[in-house]
């Protein structure tokens, strides 16, 4: 699933390629991906223009005039990509823009689990997915004080609390991986139970990589590429994501790989300490 800084890197490089363009007419292949009426998602969004796309967390936020946000949660496997609306639709193709200047913006989803919701700006944090979520890394709201008090209140292991989007926003599997290792903190760690200087080193770890993944354009292990059709950087750079049955590369212990409420999970055994 592409994470913060896939959905950022999609939103820079989608950005240029659709701002100030005018909807002349939209054809919904796949009605399913349209979280409200589709008719009346295609009617309003008819002659809108697209004044600048946004992000929080996971979720694109393109914005139109006369205060209308449409909401677009890309989920596991969705794509946008601008073609001419005389191109072939391609077998996962769903949603098709059509826009005055003759090009047309197409959304691709494989498994057809992305989301479109068309909202009143300035209402997505109180209609939409959105109002679930935590702080996102790099911002003031995610302090050092509120991750270590929002910390202590719960129950589940560490790799579930970061997982859930409500403590903090945009880390997915590959990033809690990964920050985990790099605080040396094993992922079913109860994260009320971690110690306060453990706690600040994952602060710091998830600020740090949040903003190094978003400078590589994010992850691919996938299927993941940005709205140019090109793949990120910063799965070169993984550590343990990815490297099961490996050395670890800080103490050279064959890292491991377990299931966390479903979700694979690489570590490092002799690195990664268990608080209980």
């Amino acid at each position: 699933m592409p994470e913060m800084p896939e959905v950022e890197t999609v939103r820079r490089t989608l950005t240029p390629l659709v701002k100030g363009k005018t909807i002349e007419k939209i054809v919904v292949w796949y009605p399913k991906i349209i979280v409200n009426d589709p008719d009346e998602f295609v009617k309003k969004l008819t002659n809108k223009k697209i004044l600048k796309i946004d992000r929080y967390g996971k979720y694109l936020l393109f914005r139109f005039n006369d205060d209308l946000t449409m909401v677009s949660h890309l989920r596991m496997e969705g794509k946008y990509h601008l073609v001419t609306p005389d191109a072939p639709k391609q077998k996962h193709e769903h949603v098709e823009f059509i826009f005055t200047d003759g090009t047309a913006l197409r959304y691709d989803d494989v498994r057809k689990f992305g989301r479109m919701h068309l909202v009143e700006t300035e209402t997505e944090r109180q209609t939409t997915g959105i109002r679930h979520l935590g702080p996102e890394p790099n911002t003031d709201e995610f302090s050092l004080e509120y991750f270590r008090d929002a910390l202590s209140k719960k129950k589940k292991n560490i790799k579930n609390t970061i997982l859930d989007q409500t403590v903090v926003c945009g880390l997915g599997n590959i990033y809690v991986d990964e920050v985990l290792w790099q605080s040396k903190i094993h992922p079913l760690s109860s994260a009320k139970k971690i110690p306060s200087d453990k706690v600040a080193d994952l602060y710091r770890n998830i600020n740090h990589t949040i903003a190094v993944a978003t400078k590589e354009r994010g992850t691919t292990v996938h299927t993941y590429l940005d709205a140019n059709g090109e793949t990120g950087g910063y799965q070169n750079m993984l550590q343990v994501y990815g490297h099961a049955g490996e050395q670890c590369s800080s103490c050279g212990t064959v890292l491991e790989k377990i299931k966390v409420n479903g979700r694979g999970t690489t570590f490092c055994s002799h690195c990664q300490v268990l608080y209980k």
